[in-house]
């Protein structure tokens, strides 16, 4: 029997989620993921309404009638906010606002708000208030009503300046000297890699979807304690631990933040001292959720993030991760038979993890006689080039 609530106890915010259908093949899976970043946030689904539409309005981006009936809904169900599965513009923003009668998030605004809650370090907060704030500065005007834009009035007219203007100047100086801070931290970062550079430790990046078990995987093959959780967005910042390639190697990994589908491009921006360590890693580890019926669209958006990236052509190992899960694991090993870069493993019980570091062993020797190769082309044609001006 389930315990009632107390009257002390927070209730979870009902939430409505809007959105327009457009000739979209996936918009299901886009619901499931937003229902599913809602309840990362903490709240709860009340019902789910969509539109089909040619594209959305652009003053209120549902029609006129279903705005109407999103609003009656939301006071039947008693519904706290309405999200919308799109970033709003501001004008959008502010006209749903003041039709429902009700706070209104896009999607952007939901994920920043999971990234608040999430972030733990100095840097992963700098990081979060950065994209908030770089959201906010084009909206900012749409918080003000026109009676509310003037600090002036009866006994306090003169040279002042408007409050939205004043406000404005405000983010931005804020925006400039949180860029400054983010520097400083990737400076530092950049002195931790070179003097892990001089060591001559080789360096692994696990990427993947969130909550596909990257943080799980990195305590399994590192023997660390890094916070896991299957929420959404369990990892902000980047954790790097040593462990040993099979042959004794040593191996730096770092686990990163996952990613999502449709990821904001203000996020990608904001956490660009995070994803360096990606940028720099010898090796990728595409960490998969081998349970989920999505697996091969989320795999499909973090290429998307990893092309954004520009690091695409990294030399990446596939870990089909949570076989444990996984009651037929015949088309997994399939995968992972035709694919010599493709392992299948679960982070939990360490079924497969010795055969992803032999893997990656294997990945990183072929990358660094590639990359030998390569220096010693460039210096072969520097020679001969070297030659053939004397001979001029």
């Amino acid at each position: 029997m389930s315990r009632r609530p107390t009257s002390t106890e927070k209730q979870p915010e009902k939430a409505i989620l809007v959105a327009v259908e457009r000739q979209k093949e996936d918009l299901d899976q886009d619901l499931t993921e937003l229902q599913e970043l809602v309840r990362t946030a903490g709240g709860e689904v009340a019902e789910t309404v969509i539109q089909k539409r040619s594209a959305p309005s652009p003053a209120t981006y549902l029609g006129s009638g279903k705005v109407l009936e999103v609003k009656e809904l939301a006071v039947a169900l008693g519904a706290d906010l309405v999200i919308v599965d799109d970033e709003l513009t501001p004008v959008q923003s502010r006209n749903l606002v003041e039709q429902l009668e009700r706070p209104v998030l896009d999607r952007t605004q939901l994920i920043l708000d999971i990234f608040a809650q999430r972030a733990r370090t100095r840097e992963g907060k700098l990081q979060v208030e950065l994209a908030q704030l770089n959201y906010l500065l084009p909206r900012i005007s749409s918080l003000y009503t026109k009676f509310e834009r003037q600090q002036g009035g009866i006994g306090s007219r003169g040279p002042g300046e408007s409050k939205l203007e004043a406000d404005r100047r405000k983010i931005r100086t804020r925006i400039s000297d949180l860029n400054r801070q983010i520097d400083e931290v990737r400076q530092h970062r950049r002195v931790q890699r070179a003097n892990r550079e001089r060591e001559g430790f080789p360096s692994a990046a696990l990427v993947g979807y969130t909550s596909a078990g990257k943080s799980t995987l990195l305590n399994a093959l590192a023997g660390s304690d890094v916070y896991a959780d299957p929420k959404l967005f369990a990892t902000l910042d980047p954790t790097t631990r040593r462990t040993q390639l099979p042959g004794g190697r040593p191996l730096l990994i770092t686990d990163t933040v996952g990613f999502i589908r449709r990821l904001p491009h203000g996020l990608v921006a904001a956490f660009r001292a995070t994803l360096e360590e990606t940028a720099e890693a010898d090796v990728l580890l595409h960490v998969v959720d081998a349970s989920s019926p999505e697996m091969d669209t989320q795999m499909d958006a973090v290429l998307e993030v990893l092309t954004a990236l520009h690091i695409q052509d990294k030399p990446i190992v596939t870990v089909l991760n949570k076989i444990d899960l996984v009651r037929d694991t015949y088309a997994l090993r399939e995968r992972a038979a035709t694919s010599p870069a493709t392992v299948y493993v679960s982070a939990l019980t360490g079924d497969g993890l010795r055969q992803l570091m032999l893997t990656v062993e294997r990945v990183l020797a072929h990358a660094e006689r590639r990359r030998r190769d390569e220096e010693s082309a460039a210096r072969e044609l520097e020679l001969e080039q070297r030659r053939a001006l004397r001979t001029l």
